[in-house]
């Protein structure tokens, strides 16, 4: 297991490698949401990507969401309506970064759903 700790980003180094950096981000968070998913993007994950933005306070996350559609994956944001702090997926929903928004109950079957069948 990887947590991004002591001011780190937790990043995907190559489509299959964890990884931190302690590298700026744009925004001030750290760790950040945006680099995580960027990293994503950089690492060429793109239509093979499933990404999901929860419930949060600020717009962590909503650019990077936003750079991940535009590569291919499919986003999920949490509906605000079930959101204790609806400030993040609603910054998403704003930047058209989300393919669909749902009940937190809906989300593991959606995730299942997209993964490739056992048999392919």
């Amino acid at each position: 297991m990887h947590l991004a700790s002591d001011q780190r980003h937790l990043i995907l180094e190559t489509s299959t490698q964890l990884g931190v950096s302690t590298a700026p981000s744009d925004g001030s968070y750290r760790p950040s949401v945006d680099v995580l998913f960027e990293s994503a993007v950089a690492a060429g994950l793109g239509a093979r990507a499933i990404a999901v933005l929860l419930t949060g306070m600020g717009g962590d996350g909503a650019r990077g969401l936003a750079s991940l559609r535009r590569a291919g994956a499919h986003t999920i944001v949490q509906d605000p309506g079930t959101c204790a702090v609806s400030s993040m997926p609603l910054r998403a929903m704003e930047l058209n970064a989300a393919v669909s928004v749902l009940q937190p109950e809906a989300i593991p079957h959606a995730i299942v759903a997209r993964l490739p069948s056992a048999t392919s």
